[in-house]
């Protein structure tokens, strides 16, 4: 798949473009998966994406696979292991945000039934496609972001301000932004898009 069209930033023959083919942008119904890219975004904090695919393996040992609710339930000595797991990122502030943010994340599914019904709702479960961005020309959050963000921190969470909230929502589909030459953005283009 080499000839085919891609967004610039995947460009890599390697990691960066196996997760833009295969993950970036697809609509996302699932919470386990939800909180996975979601602590990775917060993890992602001051460094690289490509870094994070690099470590994602190392992340899902650490933090059993992305349960939350095992996550919620970490004590010290589970931090301590995570922060001597070898090649792990050694932030005990990222480490309990996650501990933190799971906790949170249960409190959302008690109230909405998922997380993934109450992060699709600011959006009535539809894919935002936005004309201004099908060129490459991203912003690095806008006024959805701004309103997940506020909300997420009212409810509690960590290290989800408005450009991390707005790289997840690109990440789980809520927002469509592969660039309009991308094989993929016809691919996931669907009827129940919404065009602004």
């Amino acid at each position: 798949m080499n000839d085919v069209n891609r967004c610039g930033w995947c460009q890599d023959n390697g990691m960066m473009q196996k997760y833009h083919d295969e993950e970036w942008g697809v609509p996302l119904h699932d919470d386990k998966k939800q909180f996975e890219f979601l602590m990775m975004e917060a993890m992602q904090c001051g460094l690289s994406w490509s870094l994070m695919l690099k470590k994602r393996q190392t992340f899902r040992q650490c933090f059993d696979d992305f349960d939350y609710e095992k996550i919620a339930l970490y004590n010290e000595g589970k931090i301590a292991e995570i922060m001597n797991f070898p090649d792990m990122i050694k932030s005990e502030r990222k480490i309990r945000a996650v501990i933190h943010n799971a906790k949170m994340f249960l409190k959302i599914i008690e109230e909405n039934g998922s997380f993934d019904k109450y992060l699709w709702d600011f959006t009535d479960n539809r894919t935002i496609i936005y004309d201004s961005h099908r060129d490459g020309q991203l912003p690095a959050k806008n006024e959805l972001s701004d309103e997940i963000s506020r909300d997420l921190k009212k409810r509690g969470f960590k290290y989800l301000g408005s450009i991390t909230v707005y790289s997840h929502l690109q990440a789980c589909g809520i927002i469509n932004d592969h660039e309009e030459k991308c094989f993929r953005y016809k691919e996931l283009k669907e009827k129940n898009d919404i065009n602004r």
